[in-house]
């Protein structure tokens, strides 16, 4: 997401990324705060203007220690049923071991693991129980033909240079050794650290960067998780909670040139994000952002940013058509 040059200096200058309060990013949830626990997905109904009960999904997400915001989805969650006409915010904090929301769809509590939402005048709409989501690609076995470029048997043997995380999966920086010039199918997991803004990127043909971020339960912008990185903004933030395996499902079919090697049409890609199709046949410049390698007829290598954040990816595999 930022050139090149400037990419390495930035990566060893800063070292993780933290959030206030908290000095490393966490990897294992045996380690994280309390706060890990409150943060996450809660859906069930509500009662509703009309006094019938409708679904609601609320997604929490931790901030300083202790402090919470909490946006909530008319419908569901995001790409569980949200119908994106209502979406509710509020702060919250945690004390004596419930975590309150004073002006949060009038007043809402969380205690083991129950959101319990109550009326301005005291009246109660309903309860909410935490949920953790998966992807439904999560751990799709790649199909016969497939080129496996990272598993527990292939080490990081397809991306020299690079380095397993302390748990074996894969590190950044780390670049394919392969480059890839035919239309393909990619499948990546990937894990953001909690207490970080897990800054990353996935970069297609080492071209175009998948922003990898943490961005869940956010309003989100061209910079945030699953954007094309300063070109376009996904259709849903399907960021799951930091901690989560998460996925992108990618169709990309790489741009044509002339006999002089100039770009005669763009590449276009579809994405899903943990299932959801957050872009869909998008035709991207002639030019990459975020720094990427200007388009070659040779193609490229998929390539993982390093910013500072143990982000980690596991079961990649690519198939050529």
């Amino acid at each position: 997401m930022k050139p090149a040059f400037l990419l390495v200096v930035m990566t060893l200058a800063i070292g993780a990324v933290a959030l206030p309060g908290q000095e490393q990013p966490v990897i294992d949830p045996a380690k994280a705060d309390a706060d890990f626990a409150v943060q996450g997905e809660y859906v069930g109904e509500l009662a509703g203007e009309d006094g019938k009960p409708m679904k609601y999904g609320v997604q929490v997400v931790a901030q300083s220690p202790g402090k919470f915001r909490a946006f909530g989805h008319a419908g569901g969650l995001p790409g569980d049923g949200w119908d994106k006409s209502k979406k509710a915010e509020g702060d919250g904090q945690t004390k004596d071991g419930v975590t309150v929301f004073p002006k949060f769809l009038g007043s809402a509590a969380i205690k083991d693991q129950v959101l319990t939402i109550t009326s301005a005048g005291g009246t109660k709409l309903g309860e909410l129980k935490r949920v953790v989501r998966q992807s439904p690609t999560l751990g799709a076995k790649p199909p016969e033909g497939a080129i496996v470029l990272f598993d527990a048997a292939t080490g990081a043997e397809h991306f020299p240079n690079a380095k397993l995380t302390e748990d074996k999966y894969l590190g950044v920086p780390a670049a394919s050794k392969r480059n890839f010039a035919k239309d393909f199918t990619l499948h990546i997991e990937f894990r953001i650290p909690y207490r970080t803004h897990g800054n990353s990127g996935v970069y297609l043909q080492g071209s175009y960067e998948l922003q990898l971020l943490q961005s869940f339960g956010k309003n989100i912008g061209v910079h945030d998780c699953g954007a094309i990185y300063s070109i376009r903004t996904p259709d849903v933030n399907m960021s799951f909670p930091p901690l989560s395996w998460q996925t992108f499902d990618v169709d990309y079919q790489v741009a044509k040139f002339d006999a002089e090697g100039k770009v005669t049409q763009p590449p276009v890609v579809t994405v899903k994000h943990n299932g959801v199709v957050i872009h869909e046949k998008v035709q991207l410049p002639e030019k990459p952002t975020g720094g990427g390698r200007v388009l070659s007829p040779k193609g490229g290598p998929l390539t993982l940013q390093a910013y500072g954040n143990p982000t980690a990816f596991r079961n990649i595999w690519v198939v050529e058509k």
